[in-house]
């Protein structure tokens, strides 16, 4: 270890800690309640926002865009939970950043350089995967579940038509975005696994076979029980492992020679 690796090794009292830790967590608490109160003046316009797919779908089917509630306090709760999840989303990088500040003093130089990549990889990689259930996922799975309906009884038969709830449907979106963005951290996390030692390269071509399986399971839990959204889950997390394979292999440890040891 050289000198410009090491760190200061004078402990720090525990009262120090725990006063810096207050300060971290009173600035990621007034960072939310700030998003919070953001979010909900225009969480409105988020709602409508996530319903936007649904919205298009229907216009094309010749339907006005249209989601009920069926209680008083329906609504209200559901701009509230509009808001809380708004929030969250935009407040996770100040927080991401006060816990970096938290543990950074702690750490080598070589370390910090270390896990650089994979702080700024993180929500780009959480990014790209709400995009893909957005932009990709919900115009098919919205598609294929209005398909059921029968808007116009024909020879005396039963009208089904969709008549979803504004809390249900943010329920769905919300879940399957955040399904999506955290499955699309696999590769942040197998290459840092591989980065610090805990799996190596070889260990995951190893489990390759039971990664596919795994991959469609999650999908199927995770996902609305229709093919496309299951497919449109699981194809990714197995083509996201193969590049988690791909990625660990600038990242993976040289093994230390005999001599060296």
């Amino acid at each position: 270890m050289t000198d410009t690796d090491s760190i200061n090794d004078t402990p720090m009292p525990l009262l120090e800690h725990l006063v810096e830790l207050r300060k971290r967590l009173i600035w990621s608490i007034v960072t939310f309640v700030i998003a919070f109160a953001i979010c909900y003046h225009f969480s409105g316009e988020i709602y409508r926002f996530l319903a936007a797919p649904l919205g298009n779908i229907m216009r094309k089917n010749g339907e006005q865009p249209h989601l009920i509630y069926t209680a008083l306090y329906e609504a209200f709760f559901t701009y509230i939970r509009v808001a809380v999840f708004g929030a969250t989303c935009l407040s996770f990088p100040m927080i991401a950043i006060q816990a970096w500040i938290f543990i950074a003093p702690g750490l080598y130089r070589s370390e910090k350089r270390a896990f650089a990549p994979f702080l700024i990889a993180t929500p780009v990689m959480f990014l790209i995967g709400a995009a893909l259930a957005y932009y990709v996922v919900f115009p098919y799975a919205w598609q294929f579940f209005l398909s059921f309906q029968t808007p116009q009884s024909t020879n005396g038969g039963m009208q089904i038509e969709l008549q979803a709830k504004v809390s249900e449907y943010l329920t769905l979106v919300t879940k399957m975005i955040l399904a999506f963005g955290v499955c699309f951290e696999l590769p942040v996390v197998l290459t840092l696994l591989v980065r610090v030692g805990l799996l190596s390269v070889a260990q995951l071509k190893r489990f390759r076979r039971y990664a596919v399986v795994a991959s469609f399971a999650v999908a199927a839990v995770i996902a609305p029980p229709d093919a496309i959204t299951m497919l449109s889950l699981a194809i990714p997390l197995v083509a996201l492992y193969e590049v988690s394979i791909l990625t660990a292999r600038f990242v993976e440890p040289k093994p230390m020679a005999a001599d060296e040891d």
